[in-house]
């Protein structure tokens, strides 16, 4: 299989592999007081000051818990809970869903006032807008990386601008970490959610990376583990392999960046060869690295994900998708494109595992696949 999907989930690395069960050989709860426990807990603590070296954060700012949704929420409804439940929660029109579902549902349970800040047709937010929305606003959100079109939003401004304006500033930095240079005290935020699966790391992993005054309230309770804002038993060899994984990111990202840049231009110069009349964003300024996306009039997403699939290329539509079923984007409907073209696109990331081959395999398929898409109709 040539997999292309690695803004969803990236294979595990062979260092987290081994980190993982090097760690799983320790026993004992990490906060028990006797010696297992002892050991168990020096393994988190070591994970948590490697993590934090790595993003430029002090290890006390590192709340481990288990992916990005679960810090993503956690920044959500905790800072709007910390900072009394009233007000303005300003977003932006294309964040992830585990972004734009709890502020939603705030809206809902709360009445807090959602501000969605429109996007141009590249994806980047309007900026002017943005920062006219945090006057008097409870907390702002915006995403490093869009994870379908790999738009990069600048978050530095975003978040000086939130500061000026005395507002907590949350960042999803869940596709940025592999290819940007995230440093969270250089950052100016108040929390950055970031996940282990999506650079190499285990499945179930992830950390919160959130100023000591970061006022968070906590969504579970219980054993007060993690700054008592995050209860629950640490996995500590899923820590000790996400500190694996992230520290050979960062070693590796500017090479590595380099790297996947030059295949992701090949491949979005391949697909504008082979489907001209296809919008497609990446492998340019203002973008991730890593992501290619394609809107391909008169294509379904669903139909080119299993054609493609048949021809062993492993994609994505970059839409949330559930039960199966692939959903409109609202990032694209966002960024200017029709409800019928949000149904046609196709997502191709690409990561540490990609390598040539992966590239001619899935230019090789493409035009049979959009040809039979097409065919076939929306």
């Amino acid at each position: 299989m040539h997999y292309l999907d690695h803004a969803a989930t990236s294979p595990l690395r062979p260092v987290a592999r081994e980190a993982w069960l090097e760690a799983s050989d320790a026993v004992g709860n990490p906060s028990a007081l006797h010696g297992d426990g002892r050991r168990r807990r020096a393994i988190v603590e070591d994970a948590r000051e490697r993590i934090a070296a790595a993003l430029g954060a002090h290890p006390g700012e590192v709340i481990l818990l288990s992916g990005g949704t679960e810090a993503d929420n956690l920044a959500i409804k905790g800072l709007w809970w910390g900072r009394g439940g009233v007000g303005r929660i300003v977003s932006t029109a294309v964040e992830h869903h585990a972004v734009l579902d709890p502020a939603r549902w705030l809206a809902d349970r709360d009445d807090a006032d959602v501000a969605e800040i429109a996007v141009d047709g590249t994806g980047a937010v309007e900026h002017e807008a943005f920062v006219a929305a945090l006057v008097g606003a409870t907390l702002a959100t915006a995403m490093w990386v869009n994870n379908e079109v790999g738009a990069v939003q600048p978050i530095p401004a975003l978040a000086e601008a939130a500061r000026d304006a005395g507002v907590p500033m949350h960042c999803d930095a869940v596709q940025a970490v592999s290819y940007e240079p995230v440093d969270f005290a250089a950052s100016g935020l108040t929390t950055m959610a970031v996940s282990a699966h999506k650079l190499g790391g285990p499945v179930g992993v992830g950390a919160l990376i959130a100023r000591r005054d970061a006022p968070l309230v906590p969504l579970l309770h219980g054993g007060g583990q993690e700054r008592k804002v995050r209860s629950g038993t640490v996995d500590a060899a899923g820590a000790a392999a996400f500190a694996a994984a992230l520290e050979e990111v960062v070693a590796d990202r500017e090479a590595e960046r380099d790297r996947v840049a030059a295949l992701a231009a090949r491949l979005a110069d391949g697909i504008r060869a082979a489907v001209p009349d296809a919008v497609v964003r990446g492998a340019g300024e203002g973008c991730a690295p890593h992501i290619v996306h394609a809107v391909v009039p008169g294509a379904s997403s669903e139909a080119m994900l299993m054609l493609l699939d048949a021809a062993g290329v492993a994609v994505s539509s970059g839409s949330a998708c559930t039960a199966g079923v692939v959903e409109r984007s609202h990032v694209l409907q966002a960024m200017g494109h029709t409800p019928e073209e949000a149904r046609s696109a196709v997502r191709l990331s690409l990561g540490w595992t990609t390598a040539d081959w992966d590239v001619d395999t899935a230019l090789d398929a493409l035009p049979e696949a959009v040809e039979r898409a097409r065919a076939a109709g929306l």
